[in-house]
């Protein structure tokens, strides 16, 4: 996150966006890999299924969609927030992003009280 907001000030915009992004789906690829026990081997389906950069889908493997949900319902910014983050993809370091644009996603990802990294840092 730090290394977004590092890009974000030097006015490397597509950097930042990406970054921030890949931070929220490396967050949830972390609360996946927090359900396998130390010396357990892990369920191949789950494994293979893990191996998707879309947001949504990570938030179901995380099984965490009931938290979700119940976030959402109660806080109104990181409802919002969440809707600049879920249209991430990793396509997006192909593309460029305006600096509002990649400001408004670090700000989604990064906010300490509504951010979706905020969120996840309770699961992990």
């Amino acid at each position: 996150m730090n290394e977004a907001k590092g890009l974000l000030g030097l006015g490397l915009y597509d950097g930042a966006y990406y970054l921030a992004g890949y931070a929220v789906e490396c967050a949830l690829k972390a609360c996946i890999a927090k359900e396998t026990k130390r010396h357990e081997f892990p369920d191949r389906r789950k494994v293979d299924a893990s191996h998707t950069h879309e947001l949504r889908e990570l938030v179901r493997l995380a099984k965490l969609e009931e938290s979700f949900e119940d976030r959402a319902a109660e806080d109104l910014e990181f409802s919002h927030n969440w809707g600049k983050v879920k249209v991430w993809s990793e396509q997006s370091r192909y593309r460029r992003h305006s600096p509002q644009a990649a400001k408004d996603l670090v700000e989604a990802v990064c906010n300490r009280r509504h951010g979706i990294i905020a969120w996840l840092k309770l699961h992990w």
